[in-house]
């Protein structure tokens, strides 16, 4: 069964996520457990935790359908060491957050190397800090998301993701999610059903699609290979639909979250019926 949603405001608590999910008819739904543009926030109150679990419940939403996405001011690869310290702290947070929301697996985006340390410095800098944020916390997958390889962020071959794993112990709570967007401005085509093959093809072979936690559907308006990432909604940008139809006939998709991060939140009920619509 294929999982199928949009990454939802959270605005007014994190329980509303889960009713703006309903809302468009997702099986499935991404969110913030915090504001994703402030370092610091207030903890999960007994009463919030509790009226998430709620609505969860009452509206059959269950931890393998929610992918939860980390702050943008995360940098697990940062250079300097106070600054990554301040990010892996952050991170720990955003993890025990999930934990005491029920939710079992974390989105996040790798990291930056920022011009100051190579590639391979950066990435096993990446994998420690998940290694260190794994151990003071439990019950939660750290799932990497490729990047569009914008600026200096790292995650925009899939060789970076296989070196971040690699360098992660515990292999059982390390996962990733692949944008298609990132895919494509990174240079991985999905314009037609045979680049869509041998894309996923390169994946499985280089990661390893036992790795696969989620899924974001997203096409472009940024142009193939440009390392620019800029979202557009289904069949309206430079990827077109066809990978979005093939994603929804394989079952190497099912069971696991499907988001949309699409420009337009108005059409995702619309977005959401058509890809339920593409499934065999």
């Amino acid at each position: 069964m294929k999982y199928i949603g949009a990454h939802v405001s959270a605005s007014g608590g994190v329980d509303q996520a889960v009713l703006r999910a309903h809302e468009i008819e997702a099986t499935a739904f991404a969110l913030f457990t915090k504001n994703q543009r402030q370092w610091r926030a207030a903890p999960l109150s007994k009463e919030v935790i509790s009226a998430f679990r709620n609505a969860c419940e009452k509206y059959h939403y269950s931890a393998a359908q929610i992918l939860p996405h980390d702050s943008f001011l995360i940098n697990l690869g940062h250079p300097q060491e106070e600054a990554l310290e301040k990010s892996r702290g952050a991170f720990i947070d955003e993890l025990q957050r999930c934990e005491q929301l029920g939710l079992t697996l974390l989105n996040f985006h790798p990291g930056s190397h920022l011009q100051q340390i190579d590639e391979d410095a950066c990435l096993k800098r990446i994998a420690e800090s998940v290694n260190v944020a794994l151990d003071k916390t439990q019950g939660v997958t750290a799932v990497i998301e490729n990047t569009a390889g914008q600026g200096s962020n790292l995650g925009f071959r899939f060789e970076h993701l296989a070196a971040i794993i690699e360098g992660v112990e515990d292999k059982s709570r390390i996962g990733v999610c692949i944008d298609t967007c990132h895919a494509f401005a990174g240079g991985y085509d999905l314009r037609t059903e045979e680049d869509c093959v041998k894309t996923f093809e390169e994946f499985g072979r280089v990661v390893g699609f036992e790795y696969l936690r989620g899924m974001h559907l997203n096409d472009a308006k940024s142009a193939f290979a440009s390392r620019v990432d800029r979202h557009h909604s289904l069949g309206e940008g430079n990827i077109g639909k066809t990978v979005f139809s093939w994603l929804m006939k394989d079952p190497r998709f099912d069971g696991i979250p499907l988001i949309l991060e699409t420009v337009n939140p108005a059409i995702w009920k619309d977005e959401i019926a058509w890809l339920k619509s593409e499934q065999v």
